[in-house]
């Protein structure tokens, strides 16, 4: 997992683009505005939504730093699942359909460059080691809530793994933690579809080292009607173009611990 270390004050981090390509376009622009020095996705490039080679334009004009995320290496190596880690019948089937429609409408050329992502970056923000991985460290799809994540473990990964902030995605929803050893977890959502919370708008981190970390969550909002109806044209489940219509989600519910499902509509 170890890389040369590249040094920033400033840095975006973006999760889950779900093939959204309307909302990344937008992301993009805005930390392009906000002045980050550079742009580092999480990982899951495609799924969700429509038309899933759009995206990969925008992220490799902008220099966007990918790593690979589980949906990625399944894509790559043609998998027959996306290896989301679910459990529930119902998740797994609309996780299946996602799957299917993206897997057949990827080209060769981008199953190639995500088969050639690392599963992990590191990099130097001001005094601060950060390491940028998907699901864990340990693991590329486990999942790092917010309320089922004990300190204990957290610890444990920026000692194993000679970190001082860890950034990770696959949940889906935002949050971070500052440890009392001055050690930091982040979870910079995804911009692939809204967090649950009933608005449109998605999300991303922006960090900055001024000279103590400072971790900024940014809303982004995009025509999210106009990709509702592209979902809609491309016959992909009226779940999907409800959950970016209304902000809730509509499947993929039962991995939610209670506190955070307690949020939420369904």
């Amino acid at each position: 997992m170890r890389q040369l270390l590249s040094s920033y004050r400033r840095i975006a981090l973006i999760g889950g683009v779900y093939s959204n390509y309307l909302a990344l376009d937008a992301t993009l622009a805005d930390t392009r505005r906000r002045g980050a020095e550079a742009v580092f996705c999480l990982g899951d490039v495609g799924g969700f939504g429509p038309h899933p080679d759009r995206v990969f334009p925008l992220l490799r004009d902008a220099g966007v730093h990918c790593l690979q995320g589980n949906y990625d290496l399944s894509i790559a190596e043609g998998r027959t699942d996306c290896g989301c880690g679910y459990t529930d019948p119902r998740d797994n089937r609309f996780a299946h359909l996602s799957y299917a429609y993206t897997l057949g409408h990827t080209s060769t050329e981008n199953r190639r460059w995500l088969g050639s992502l690392p599963p992990a970056r590191r990099l130097a923000l001001g005094p601060y080691r950060l390491l940028l991985v998907h699901g864990s460290p340990r693991q590329i799809n486990e999942f790092l809530w917010e309320s089922t994540t004990p300190n204990g473990l957290l610890e444990h990964f920026f000692r194993r793994y000679e970190a001082d902030v860890l950034g990770v995605t696959h949940t889906g929803i935002k949050w971070r933690r500052a440890l009392p050893s001055g050690r930091h977890a982040v979870n910079v959502g995804v911009i692939g579809r809204p967090e649950n919370d009933g608005t449109s708008a998605v999300w991303y981190a922006l960090l900055t080292a001024d000279p103590d970390l400072v971790v900024e969550f940014v809303p982004v909002h995009y025509d999210h009607e106009a990709l509702a109806r592209e979902m809609e044209q491309e016959a992909l489940p009226s779940e999907f173009a409800e959950t970016i219509r209304t902000g809730w989600w509509t499947c993929c519910l039962e991995s939610l611990p209670v506190k955070e499902r307690a949020r939420g509509r369904f």
